[in-house]
């Protein structure tokens, strides 16, 4: 059962969702932008103690608490590492009143009708049992659409809301996420297939069961702005997909009731080698940007 407080903090209050879920394949690039090469480390190990060391510097900046940053969406290696000796969703919670979501998808599957679905959950039952021993609220799975494929994109909301289906029965707020790849050239038409879908599949729902959306930021602004108005979508989430930090800015602030739920936005221009003070302000006005452009209601 969802603790009703924490669904207030996502729901009503204002702020965004920090995504530090970063897998294998994705993290030598997260680690290469921040000044770190790959020869620094030899093994998978190493490399997740690295950006493990980047993260815990982010998480425990001053300037990133819970007046600007709702949640954090973890990786599951995440669930291994440590904070000052507590575990990284205790601290995120108990230290910083941040809400941790964890990431469950196992990377994406071959593409197929111009998309790729997600690889089978073989790891989900594991992934379940660890979420519960940690204040985790929220567990996300993405998917990516490559072209404007009705069927594709038929078989990836499928896929999503049958999982998200599981994921709520077990007690967790589902985080969709269908991406659709940035620099496609049907973008836009990419978006009126996936929005026609979302409503279909969120019509169906049981009439109690909660949903949070997370997507690429679309060509036409509020372009999913009615999907906020289901009772059965706690919030809209944007993600950065790959613009830089002021474009993803901008298109997020078009977008009303959307906030952001950004990654390499959120990372970027941040390196190892600023001193305390010049990492601290950097992040600082980072953060504030995005908040800023992070649009909410209250009901």
């Amino acid at each position: 059962m969802l603790n009703e407080e924490n669904l207030k903090i996502i729901k009503e209050h204002p702020g965004f969702i920090a995504a530090m879920d970063q897998g294998d394949l994705t993290t030598p690039s997260t680690l290469r932008k921040y000044g770190i090469p790959d020869e620094t480390y030899q093994t998978e190990e190493e490399m997740h103690m690295i950006v493990h060391d980047m993260r815990t510097r982010m998480v425990i900046s001053p300037e990133f608490n819970a007046k600007y940053v709702l949640g954090v969406i973890l990786y599951k290696d995440s669930l291994n590492r440590q904070i000052y000796g507590k575990d990284f969703p205790n601290y995120l919670w108990e230290e910083k009143e941040i809400l941790p979501f964890l990431k469950i998808d196992q990377g994406l599957a071959p593409k197929q009708n111009g998309v790729q679905l997600m690889k089978d959950l073989t790891e989900y039952d594991e992934l379940i049992e660890q979420a519960k021993k940690y204040p985790i609220i929220g567990l996300k799975t993405r998917s990516l659409i490559g072209a404007a494929n009705e069927k594709g994109i038929k078989d990836i909301v499928k896929q999503q809301f049958d999982i998200a289906k599981k994921v709520y029965k077990d007690g967790f707020l589902p985080v969709i996420e269908p991406n659709i790849e940035l620099h496609i050239p049907d973008k836009k038409q990419a978006e009126v297939y996936l929005k026609e879908e979302l409503h279909q599949a969120i019509r169906a729902l049981p009439k109690d069961m909660l949903i949070t959306i997370k997507l690429t930021l679309p060509e036409e602004a509020d372009f999913y702005h009615d999907l906020i108005e289901y009772p059965n979508v706690v919030r809209i989430l944007a993600s950065s997909s790959g613009l830089r930090q002021t474009e993803a800015d901008r298109k997020l602030s078009e977008n009303h009731d959307m906030i952001a739920s950004f990654s390499r936005a959120l990372t970027e221009g941040l390196s190892y080698e600023e001193t305390e003070f010049e990492y601290d302000y950097h992040l600082k006005q980072t953060i504030h940007a995005i908040y800023d452009a992070s649009d909410y209601k209250v009901d």
